[in-house]
């Protein structure tokens, strides 16, 4: 198989003068010389600036406006140069726990990639995940059964520290009753004493359901609500039971009729 190569003709760049050059590539390959004879001016100036100029031309016309035009470097030709990342060795100045990703900035680039292109798994059932619409959640939830009672939560405080009395008094104000504070439901109305040096997490029950004539619709209602209230997510909880079900407009396994935000 015919290795491919990076080759660059007639470079004259700052101490160059008109060099030809072929070099294999997924090598390391090593630039040596006294000083002055061109190495910075060859890896630097010449096929770093053109591997990003190219990387940079390929893209839309604003996101080029965006990062700006970069100088062609002073040759003939160049060929199988791809996008190109250059680091110099100097003192970073960063943390410990800096990388070549987060020094070069490619990290946040590949974050983006991954979540954009990553296939996520749900816990439970091993199955891909994928978002749902919200008429495909109102569907669900009205399919649910309704025989014995069961509160509607939509997330208000996840893993927070804090003693949350004023948001616990707004929230009775607006006229919540009850919530569902480190696992347990409780009475808003009660003295509540939270640690304020601790982390707590808050659900707010919403609506309390029990099957009857009208449930239906006041549960379709709820989910609506719920929906708006919890940023696409909220859940169904069975006190009796102490079974959860949790649905999200972001993320959602068909098959175990869990979602996870």
């Amino acid at each position: 198989m015919e290795k491919e190569e990076i080759s660059l003709k007639n470079v004259s760049v700052h101490n160059l003068k008109n060099i030809d050059l072929s070099f294999t590539k997924n090598q390391l390959v090593i630039f040596t010389g006294v000083s002055g004879s061109g190495k910075s001016s060859l890896v630097f100036d010449t096929i770093s600036i053109e591997g990003q100029r190219r990387y940079i031309e390929s893209l839309s016309h604003s996101a080029r406006k965006a990062l700006g035009d970069l100088k062609k470097p002073q040759l003939e030709s160049a060929s199988g140069i791809s996008p190109t990342i250059a680091i110099e060795q100097k003192v970073a100045g960063r943390s410990p726990r800096s990388t070549v990703g987060t020094m070069t900035g490619i990290y946040d680039h590949l974050r983006v990639l991954f979540a954009r292109i990553a296939t996520r798994y749900c816990p439970i059932s091993k199955e891909p995940i994928s978002s749902v619409s919200r008429e495909k959640i109102i569907h669900l939830v009205q399919n649910l059964p309704q025989e014995e009672m069961l509160y509607v939560l939509y997330p208000f405080a996840k893993g927070k520290k804090g003693e949350f009395k004023e948001e616990i008094k707004e929230l009775l104000q607006k006229g919540y009753i009850r919530a569902r504070i480190d696992g347990e439901i409780v009475e808003l109305e009660e003295t509540l004493e939270l640690d304020g040096k601790k982390a707590h997490t808050i659900d707010v029950v919403l609506d309390r359901i029990r099957g009857n004539e009208g449930a239906c619709s006041r549960l379709k209602e709820a989910a609506l609500v719920a929906l708006d209230k919890g940023k696409g997510v909220f859940s169904i909880y069975y006190p009796a039971t102490k079974k959860e079900i949790l649905y999200s407009e972001n993320a959602y396994s068909a098959s175990s009729g869990i979602s996870y935000p």
